[in-house]
């Protein structure tokens, strides 16, 4: 994220971050100090997992907070940067000052000392750069300049995707946000119209090389084109358009990752056209993100396998005719994930919320939707395995690959957190306009609520925040079109997740009464962004065993 030269106020907030950065390694430093000397690493981690969250979070809020400030110094390439200059300090003041309570919070547990803290956050220059960029003034100022722009900030993206967001800027306008409200309310399965229109956009092909009917490079995955397409359609429906295009990703990554051909060439051309629509089977009732503790077992017989046990938050599993269903293989818990396999199981579709299929292969597969808060529209099922039939052939990475089902899952999920940040980027611009619609509409005490410094601060703050989030998504996806990135995916999905729970209650509490009503649109998408936090990959497992993982053991400066 290499900028042009900044103003020096920008300047003093990159020299600000690189002072945080510095702190942030020494922390976790500290931290893993604090643990060798209970014993080895890898048995005393989770003795510091209070502190490893805070400072997970820190690291992906610096994250963040760099993403942002390098946006306005792009900015200044072009017209005077004005409103994302403002959108950045404001940003980066409002970052430094969460991560000072985190330190704070954690210091003692760690063992890091407090005169560097003190140093830092008591210096004239910190406290100059907070107090000018957190004025009451200064944030209603980035608020008003929003309102007035129409937009959080300028677009930087290339042309080409510029283009290709405004193509499914009007598929999401024209077809999905029409059908978004009824399919929440009245807990609808995706209608076929709605799948037709994103599949001849070429949704379900975002993942998929060219020479199999996809549109990815041969070279790699287009991540960023996918990250511009989920947020898009994500504008007009989290559920009914931002996430029918993860199922299809993971399953064509898996068996790209899985590199056996022939199963690549019977599989991958329908998946691109959405024939069949796919479902994911990974979780199970009593593991949770764990995914190495999966049980569901898959016995050899003549032929192929049967599979037994159950699964659950299957996300669409009613309607899709192909699911990626995890199993082990080897009953020996001592294998761990290196017991695990990996299978594609044609199954009939239904829109029903429960269903029971004899299967053609042999033995039942039955199946319920769960009663979710939102996130409706696809329906997220419990899955009873009793005695199903799989073909040898359907092992995904053809004859050999028992075993290697972690892996290839892992790789499968490798743009999950991505998109998942995508999502919620899409999900914060729809309730950030919602909100700054009724703030100029709504009058209160004879004026707008958005001539009110409160409202405008906020607007202000939300705004920033969503930019960052956009910035940071589009970032980490270049580095995964680069073969890098992965944990980069990791500190994105946490960030942005949590900033859309915070944006769409902001938008929702501008609304007052009405957005506590299920009239608006407001009330779907503050309970629609609870699940962000949830699925693919909980916050705590994102945070203790990915990032504080890999920053404990490798030590690694981001």
């Amino acid at each position: 994220m290499n900028a042009p030269i900044p103003s020096a106020a920008l300047t003093t907030g990159l020299s600000l971050h690189a002072s945080l950065h510095t702190l942030a390694i020494e922390a976790w430093s500290r931290l893993r100090g604090t643990l060798e000397a209970l014993g080895p690493l890898a048995e005393t981690m989770d003795e510091g997992q209070v502190a490893s969250y805070e400072l997970a979070f820190v690291s992906a809020e610096l994250h963040a907070m760099r993403a942002m400030l390098d946006y306005a110094g792009r900015c200044a390439e072009g017209p005077t940067p004005v409103l994302e200059e403002r959108m950045a300090l404001a940003f980066s003041a409002d970052v430094i000052t969460k991560v000072r309570q985190r330190f704070d919070r954690v210091r003692d547990a760690i063992n890091l000392p407090g005169a560097p803290l003190i140093e830092l956050f008591e210096s004239a220059a910190l406290r100059g750069f907070c107090r000018e960029w957190l004025s009451p003034s200064s944030l209603a100022a980035v608020g008003s300049g929003i309102l007035e722009a129409g937009q959080c900030g300028r677009s930087l993206l290339a042309e080409d995707k510029q283009i290709i967001a405004a193509s499914f800027a009007r598929v999401s306008a024209e077809v999905v946000a029409p059908l978004a409200e009824r399919i929440h309310r009245e807990d609808l399965t995706l209608p076929d119209e709605l799948l037709s229109a994103i599949g001849e956009m070429g949704c379900f092909a975002l993942s998929i090389p060219e020479r199999f009917g996809g549109t990815a490079p041969e070279s790699g995955h287009d991540n960023l084109a996918m990250v511009v397409v989920t947020e898009e359609l994500s504008v007009g429906s989290l559920a009914a358009a931002g996430s029918p295009l993860t199922r299809p990703e993971i399953v064509a990554r898996a068996l790209m990752a899985g590199g056996y051909e022939p199963q690549q060439a019977r599989w991958l051309p329908g998946i691109a056209e959405g024939k069949p629509l796919c479902a994911i089977a990974v979780t199970e009732p009593d593991c949770g993100s764990d995914v190495a503790a999966v049980r569901l077992r898959a016995t050899r017989v003549d032929g192929g396998y049967v599979l037994n046990g159950a699964k659950t938050w299957c996300t669409f599993a009613g309607k899709a005719g192909l699911m990626l269903v995890l199993a082990r293989t080897n009953p020996d818990p001592a294998a761990g994930h290196r017991g695990l396999s990996l299978f594609l199981l044609e199954k009939p579709t239904t829109e029903d919320h429960a269903f029971e299929f004899a299967m053609a292969g042999g033995g039942t597969l039955s199946g319920k939707a769960i009663p979710t808060l939102g996130y409706r529209g696809m329906h997220s099922y419990t899955l009873f395995f009793d005695n199903v039939f799989v073909p040898a052939e359907n092992l995904v990475g053809g004859p050999g690959a028992e075993g290697k089902g972690f892996y290839l899952t892992m790789a499968g999920f490798a743009g999950g957190r991505l998109q998942t940040a995508a999502r919620a980027c899409g999900l914060m611009r729809a309730a950030y306009d919602a909100g700054a619609r009724y703030a100029k509409e709504r009058k209160v005490f004879g004026k707008a609520l958005s001539e009110y410094q409160l409202t405008l601060a906020k607007l202000g703050l939300l705004g920033a925040s969503l930019r960052a989030c956009q910035e940071m998504t589009y970032h980490v996806a270049q580095l995964m079109d680069e073969g890098k990135g992965q944990m980069e995916a990791s500190l994105v999905k946490l960030y942005a997740c949590r900033a859309a729970e915070n944006l769409t209650r902001e938008a929702l509490q501008i609304h007052g009464g009405m957005g506590y009503s299920e009239e608006t649109p407001v009330s779907r998408y503050f309970v629609d962004a609870r699940v962000l936090s949830i699925f693919e990959g909980a916050e705590e497992t994102l945070a203790l065993k990915v990032v504080a993982r890999e920053l404990l053991t490798n030590a690694k400066p981001l």
